[in-house]
């Protein structure tokens, strides 16, 4: 095992406990004692035997989360067993590309081991699993944090990764990602929601979920809700006269812009960890109490996850004073820092300026251009173009030019106005057939979500006229969400709505309140995807109202600092990223943690060609195209992940900084061939010129 950068403080609580010693009557030295934090609630054991039911894969094992979804023996009433295990399945596949063709069970997936060989059977993982909220007593944060510690921990060698939900997902969020590698390692696993987990508050029946799952009424939860929101009973009674039928959810309605503490709450998950291992596993005194036998001084820990939890992860380096944390590995982070700086990044004969944008910034633009690009030329053949309606569209490439947004005389000219706006704004060229998809699946909730949980809105404020509630199918008006999508959402959901059941609706259309997709905006008269609350959202970031500086200083709580206090950390993105683009995120990221850090910084940075955000997305038969053009980030997720640990363990130097060049599977969209090792070539330890990314100066260039 490598020597770790903390002996420091092990040194000076040796020389503490020995000074108690000399005062005290008998000169007996104080116990060794294992407190338990002051942030951790109840806590909730359960063991798993690695065949009925594991830590990994719930019981289904590889063939099983490449299966059908599980089923509830009473699903009106489904037990926290079955809403765990279905929450498993839907967050191990929200992360991976589940097909055999596109590498899951070759590649990556519960049956492949630490050397990449598919040894492991089904890869079901025995051991056992504590659930607990972070809170400060109030019960209004209820973060949810959960330590899964395997069978095959060692003593002699122990470890611990960081497992922070991706999105806005529940606790199992990253369960696929850095949790499989952990576990598979024989590490303890430290997850948490960091704030944003699954939380449905019914205000209609004010029913919420409990921390396992399990639905209740908000009076008898009580504290153990996982959300509950803050509306006392007349004004609950008010607002649901006024606008019956919705749904508060956490991430939007908590108030609290959790952002702001998701490296906070990492470090909380990490702390969280050492309490219950040595509970567990800890050498005892002589009363029998748990000592503090595992500690960061001699545990290897390293902060992990994606996208969110990836962004969390970084946040929790630049943030850990304690040395809690030895080093970071990451792929897709969500950072955003301070505007401004002296940095230049260099792709080609493209120049970019400053520490990147915000992703309420991005994505209210996108929220608003998106619809129109996806009509352009440079769109054509976009796998779930058919996803956006054309009509819609149109109008909105219309409705766009009516407000001074875009320039033409025809819709073709508007939208490729539209289109040629995201690239001068950032997105790369290799993004332009992910708009349409991205529009369609991700870009109007997370606009949605992000511009009322970065303003501390209340779900009565219905900010920008939207709100959530489940939609008739045939009159798209709001309705009771049903019985058993309530039951189960904590199984089924992203967090993110739409979501089981769960729509956006448009409060403000003409007839009254509607589906947002299906709504006509007042301003237009036209059914254009709600161009109203578009630019609402739009003119949060840009105006200097009260609304819009709410929204702008809930954004600056979020703000990184690019310091990771000289530690290893390696971050890996996919040029093609239209989520997370990697201009706005990575690229500024690395570059600015050079500027801040300078000769002391130990980050690499990896930048994948042909990947992108979503690997479900690769192999989804409802998006034909992915397949043939885009490779699975997360084999690279778990490259990055053994190079940290070789790195660690055996001194290894990490990677440089480079570009790696991957081909895609081609052939026929929804029908790409088989998946090989040639399309995912190895990141280098000595990458050619060509592909290496170099810093000089205040300079970041980018192979092109």
């Amino acid at each position: 095992m490598a020597l770790h950068h903390r002996a420091g403080p092990v040194v000076l609580a040796a020389t503490v406990s020995a000074l108690l010693a000399g005062c005290s009557g008998d000169n007996v030295t104080p116990p060794d004692v294992n407190p338990k934090p002051g942030f951790v609630g109840t806590i909730t054991k359960s063991s798993y035997d690695g065949n009925l039911d594991d830590l990994l894969t719930a019981g289904l094992g590889k063939t099983g989360l490449a299966g059908a979804a599980p089923t509830y023996a009473d699903p009106l009433n489904p037990t926290a067993a079955e809403l765990r295990k279905l929450a498993i399945y839907n967050n191990y596949r929200a992360i991976v590309d589940i097909a055999a063709n596109g590498g899951y069970g070759s590649l990556y997936g519960p049956n492949i081991d630490v050397n990449g060989n598919p040894t492991l059977g089904e890869g079901k993982v025995a051991g056992t699993e504590y659930l607990a909220y972070a809170d400060d007593g109030g019960g209004r944060q209820n973060v949810t944090m959960m330590v899964q510690i395997p069978a095959s921990f060692s003593k002699a060698s122990p470890c611990m990764v960081t497992a922070t939900s991706s999105g806005s997902r529940g606790v199992y969020g990253a369960i696929g990602s850095a949790g499989e590698w952990g576990l598979k390692r024989g590490c303890i696993v430290a997850y948490t929601d960091k704030g944003t987990g699954t939380g449905f508050h019914d205000l209609a029946t004010n029913t919420v979920t409990q921390q396992n799952g399990v639905r209740a009424g908000a009076a008898a939860a009580g504290k153990n809700s996982n959300f509950t929101a803050d509306l006392a009973a007349a004004d609950l009674a008010a607002f649901n006269a006024a606008t019956p039928n919705r749904v508060a959810v956490k991430h939007a309605h908590s108030q609290q812009n959790p952002e702001k503490d998701w490296g906070r709450d990492t470090l909380n998950a990490v702390r969280f960890a050492f309490y219950v291992v040595n509970e567990e596993r800890g050498d005892r005194n002589s009363d029998g109490t748990a000592r503090n036998t595992f500690r960061p001084d001699n545990t290897i820990v390293i902060a992990s996850s994606v996208s969110n939890g990836a962004g969390a992860a970084v946040a929790a380096l630049e943030q850990d004073a304690e040395g809690l944390l030895d080093g970071l590995a990451v792929t897709e982070p969500n950072v955003v820092m301070p505007p401004g700086g002296n940095l230049v990044v260099r792709r080609g004969n493209v120049t970019t300026n400053g520490s990147g944008r915000a992703l309420y910034d991005y994505f209210t633009l996108a929220n608003l251009l998106q619809p129109c690009a996806a009509l352009s030329a440079a769109a054509q053949g976009s796998p779930g173009a058919g996803f956006v309606n054309t009509t819609i569209a149109t109008n909105r490439c219309a409705s766009l030019k009516a407000k001074g947004y875009l320039t033409g005389n025809t819709t073709a000219e508007l939208a490729a106005d539209a289109m040629n706006q995201l690239q001068a704004y950032g997105w790369q060229p290799e993004s332009n057939l992910l708009h349409a998809s991205h529009y369609a699946f991700a870009t109007f909730s997370i606009t949605m979500t992000y511009s009322n949980t970065y303003g501390r809105f209340s779900v009565r404020d219905n900010l920008c006229g939207l709100s959530f509630a489940a939609t008739d199918a045939a009159t798209f008006k709001p309705v009771p969400l049903s019985a058993t999508a309530l039951a189960q959402s904590f199984g089924g959901s992203n967090g993110v709505p739409p979501s089981v059941g769960v729509n956006i609706v448009n409060n403000d259309a003409p007839g009254g309140p509607v589906n947002t997709s299906a709504s006509v905006s007042p301003s237009t008269g036209l059914l254009d995807y709600n161009i109203d609350a578009a630019k609402c959202q739009r003119d949060l970031w840009l105006a200097g109202d009260a609304f819009g500086t709410r929204v702008q200083n809930g954004v600056k709580e979020t703000h990184r600092t690019a310091n990771l206090r000289g530690r290893p950390a390696i971050i890996v993105h996919g040029r093609a990223d239209a989520l997370v683009p990697v201009a706005f995120s990575s690229r500024p990221y690395y570059g600015m943690n050079r500027i801040v850090e300078g000769a002391a910084s130990k980050l690499t940075y990896v930048e994948v060609t042909n990947a992108q955000h979503f690997d479900a997305f690769i192999d989804n038969a409802a998006l034909p195209g992915y397949d043939t053009m885009f490779v699975p980030l997360h084999y690279y997720f778990v490259k990055a992940m053994d190079a940290m640990w070789a790195h660690l363990t055996l001194n290894v130097p990490l990677p440089p900084a480079q570009v790696v060049r991957t081909v895609p599977r081609g052939g026929t969209p929804g029908q790409a061939p088989a998946i090989t090792a040639a399309n995912v070539p190895p990141i280098l330890a000595a990458p050619p010129a060509a592909n290496q990314i170099t810093f000089a100066g205040n300079t970041l260039t980018i192979p092109d």
